[in-house]
């Protein structure tokens, strides 16, 4: 792969094909390609929403400190929020973003070599966190037995999610292309601690993705997230940690190092790393930002372009990142100019979206996330009724009423309470519907793997969340 285009054309997404085996039973058929701008329909066709019903209200007035100020080093998980601090969805449709770049995995399955195959998969890797950039906000807490799909006819997939483990929070989620192409699974546990100006996200958990058609599955975790000046300033995001993908039919590697922040923002959002094959040659690398693009290029013309760049300029003294950085006396983001210097000689292998002009009044979504929670004409009675989109205090707080979402919230955490002391006086366990735990063929590790038949659309059995 030697230009720019041969990997660029992916971001025009997939053509909607009809002769597609696998559908969407008994729904209305929603191509996102004849989106205009809003919540109507047109011509029997359904068109995607770009905004929500209301703004998000201030959080100047409210104090976190106040809540989280006896919870330092502590794991959030049981700290209950108010709603104000939160966003319009759910973690399990949090989760759902990592499909914004679907495009990315078509274009990995298209391939024929394995190398050319993991610079695509590396880039989907970064894109899947892409959706976090300035989304300060905290998603809903899902419920036990929560549910989530998502299903995408025109790009070629759908998704089904579980809340599968309240304490611990465990989240489970498994997409699969319409036409047999990939399967994309995982089972996401996030650590939460808060370190006095920041809060620190570890993402426990394993993320597989299959190419059915190569008989390749690549498996990595994502880096760790924080959230700086939770208390005093301006809310920003650094991601850092060492990623690795791992092929594991040809031994291929990939190894991505999302940088901390440098002292003077040189490494801001840097992600750096190279692709080895199985006998640790490296073959490409990798290098861009998890905001804004992601290049690939020959290792040998990359080294000489790091030592010519050395001898004119040198790395600057780097921070720890997360908590480490309460030594100093400042946690303001550093003010650095968001784009990637590009080398001679390099494809790009992914850009962002842009994101809608009114984004930072509306959670600063993108525009696939604006769409997360829309309630489609016909869609209620397909649902499961376990449904994120059903869920009252979500759907309060996206209309803008936070007091009905505070009491919807109370009232729904109550329940789940209650219906967990009924378990324990009756010595019932329980009963996940679409997930179950076992063993990752791949890894070897603890996993939730789907059991199949969500999409035969019998709930009958789905337990009352809401």
């Amino acid at each position: 792969m030697n230009s720019e285009e041969e990997f660029y054309d992916a971001e025009t997404g997939l053509e909607s094909d009809d002769s597609c085996e696998v559908s969407f039973k008994d729904a209305l058929v929603f191509d996102s390609k004849r989106v205009t701008d809003g919540s109507n329909q047109e011509n029997g066709v359904w068109e995607r929403r770009k905004t929500l019903p209301a703004e998000m209200i201030s959080r100047h007035n409210f104090s976190v400190w106040s809540i989280l100020k006896k919870c330092i080093g502590m794991e959030l998980s049981k700290i209950a929020m108010p709603v104000v601090f939160n966003e319009p969805l759910s973690f399990l449709q949090r989760i759902s973003e990592y499909m914004e770049h679907t495009n990315l995995i078509h274009k990995a399955c298209s391939l024929s070599d394995s190398i050319d195959r993991m610079q695509v998969v590396a880039a989907f890797a970064v894109s899947a966190v892409a959706s976090q950039w300035e989304r300060t906000g905290k998603p809903f807490n899902p419920l036990l037995g929560e549910t989530y799909e998502l299903t995408r006819e025109d790009e070629g997939y759908r998704l089904i999610s579980e809340q599968v483990s309240h304490h611990p929070p465990i989240s489970a989620f498994h997409a699969q292309s319409l036409k047999q192409e990939f399967e994309f699974h995982g089972s996401i546990y996030p650590k939460l601690k808060f370190w006095g100006k920041s809060v620190e996200a570890e993402p426990k958990g394993i993320m597989t993705l299959e190419l059915l058609k190569h008989k390749e599955v690549y498996t990595w975790t994502n880096p760790m997230c924080c959230v700086h000046n939770i208390i005093l300033g301006k809310l920003w995001i650094e991601q850092y940690g060492t990623v690795e993908i791992v092929n594991h039919r040809t031994g291929d590697k990939c190894v991505l190092n999302f940088k901390p922040c440098g002292m003077f923002g040189k490494e801001l959002h840097k992600v750096e790393g190279h692709i080895q094959d199985k006998s640790k040659k490296k073959r490409r690398v990798i290098y861009g930002k998890w905001t804004e693009c992601m290049y690939s290029m020959d290792p040998k013309v990359y080294e000489a372009y790091k030592k010519s760049d050395k001898k004119t300029g040198g790395d600057s003294k780097k921070l720890k990142p997360g908590h480490s950085c309460e030594a100093e006396e400042s946690d303001e983001m550093p003010e650095v100019q968001e784009t990637v210097t590009v080398i001679p000689g390099s494809a790009l292998l992914w850009r962002i979206l842009p994101r809608p002009a009114d984004s930072a009044q509306m959670y600063n979504f993108t525009s696939f996330a604006m769409t997360l929670n829309e309630l489609e004409p016909g869609m209620e009675r397909l649902l499961a009724p376990t449904d994120c989109r059903l869920r009252p205090d979500i759907r309060a707080m996206e209309n803008g009423d936070m007091d009905s979402s505070s009491t919807e919230k109370e009232r729904l955490e109550e329940k789940q309470r209650a219906s967990r002391r009924e378990r324990s006086v009756d010595e019932e366990e329980w009963s996940t519907s679409w997930f179950q735990l076992g063993t990752n063929p791949h890894t070897g590790a603890e996993d939730w793997l789907y059991t199949g038949g969500y999409f035969d659309r019998n709930y009958t059995d789905c337990p009352s969340i809401y």
